[in-house]
């Protein structure tokens, strides 16, 4: 399997974490949005969107969608339960993590990390729903420690990846303990050294 990515992209790193935590190998190419890799003929023949990361599967096909990529890997592995409904809360988590969740924070790390900006610059509407995302979070993870079953799964590793480098978007965790400890929790799962802003 061959991954198409940005190792600073979140969407990304999802995907390299599922592979990493199942054993499964792959090569990495990496693609720089900031000089139009993504908008080649190359590229769009893969994924016409012209989004990272796409995966080129071993036979050749290609997967784009971050989520939908972690889902395909986790199939039969204790990262997706066998249980219907419980696969369904997981999907549930999957689909509101990118469109309550990435879009704000996520954006609001691009602004400062890809582009430059101070947290005084970035829009306050994606700030404050941002804040709500992680705020869910929170609530959603108290008394537990995953946010779907009694192991971690994809659901994790999908919302792990943009919260656990929200403060580089400017968003404070420290006053979210649920999801600090989720995040050690997670960071100690995957082999993962704590980022020097969470510490």
């Amino acid at each position: 399997m061959r991954v198409y990515g940005d190792r600073r992209s979140g969407n990304c790193l999802k995907v390299a974490y599922t592979a990493d935590r199942l054993g499964i190998g792959y090569d990495w190419t990496d693609v720089d949005l900031s000089k139009g890799e993504t908008r080649t003929e190359a590229f769009l023949t893969m994924n016409p969107a012209g989004q990272v990361p796409v995966v080129v599967l071993d036979d050749g096909r290609p997967l784009a969608q971050s989520n939908a990529i972690i889902r395909y890997l986790a199939r039969d592995s204790a990262l997706l339960p066998a249980d219907a409904y419980e696969q369904a809360k997981v999907d549930e988590l999957l689909f509101w993590e990118q469109y309550s969740h990435e879009p704000y924070v996520a954006v609001c790390r691009y602004h400062m990390v890809y582009l430059g900006r101070t947290a005084a610059e970035r829009d306050a509407d994606k700030v404050a729903r941002g804040e709500k995302a992680i705020d869910f979070l929170e609530r959603a993870l108290t008394g537990r420690t995953w946010l779907v079953g009694d192991h971690m799964s994809v659901a994790d590793i999908s919302l792990l990846a943009y919260t656990r480098l929200a403060p580089e978007g400017g968003f404070d965790l420290s006053a979210r303990p649920a999801v600090t400890d989720w995040i050690a929790r997670c960071e100690a799962e995957l082999g993962l050294s704590p980022l020097a802003h969470a510490a």
